[in-house]
């Protein structure tokens, strides 16, 4: 089972990769790839950086986790990026590998404004991390269907880190090193 996650990943940071390695410890997943998104169509993209540097600081970041891909393959699909969209490609591409969703429970709580949400949530596995301030124990009444993961949470957010980096504090604690660095040069 591959666990897709996905994200803008702007940057992606020690949160991201630490969750990914906990979910396979603890659950059924032989490998995590990291889907990186143009743009979510969900959410502005006025900070984004170009989408070859962030799939660039991904690799960086997952080198040295043999379990742990990247895909650019939304790079090259129409926008909006929907998920729906982007999965029936990569099951077009990979027919004999079974995937499942990796998704915050506050992806969770907005499904509902995702295209075709009903579909998702009845074609495909999804695995449900928590996030502050939702009520895992409601979404799961709510979308029984969805596994919960009671993987811990991550008190960082690829926001707080750029915010940190433009004011000149030190992020180092949530990046890989060579990703702080590439992020230093760039920023």
């Amino acid at each position: 089972m591959i666990g897709l996650f996905f994200g803008s990943f702007n940057p992606i940071h020690l949160g991201h990769t630490s969750l990914a390695g906990y979910l396979l410890e603890h659950t059924n997943l032989e490998e995590v790839w990291f889907v990186v998104s143009p743009h979510n169509p969900l959410k502005e993209n006025k900070e984004l950086l170009p989408e070859k540097q962030r799939l660039e600081l991904v690799n960086i970041a997952i080198a040295d986790k043999e379990s742990f891909k990247s895909s650019d393959i939304e790079f090259s699909m129409s926008t909006p990026n929907y998920t729906l969209r982007t999965l029936k490609k990569i099951n077009q591409l990979y027919p004999d590998k079974e995937f499942t969703l990796i998704i915050g429970a506050d992806n969770l709580a907005c499904i509902t404004l995702w295209k075709e949400y009903e579909f998702l949530l009845s074609n495909y596995q999804m695995l449900v991390y928590p996030r502050k301030g939702f009520d895992l124990i409601e979404l799961n009444k709510k979308y029984p269907q969805v596994q919960i993961v009671e993987a811990p949470l991550y008190p960082i957010s690829s926001t707080k880190i750029r915010d940190l980096i433009k004011q000149k504090k030190d992020a180092s604690e949530w990046l890989h090193p060579l990703v702080y660095k590439y992020l230093l040069r760039i920023v």
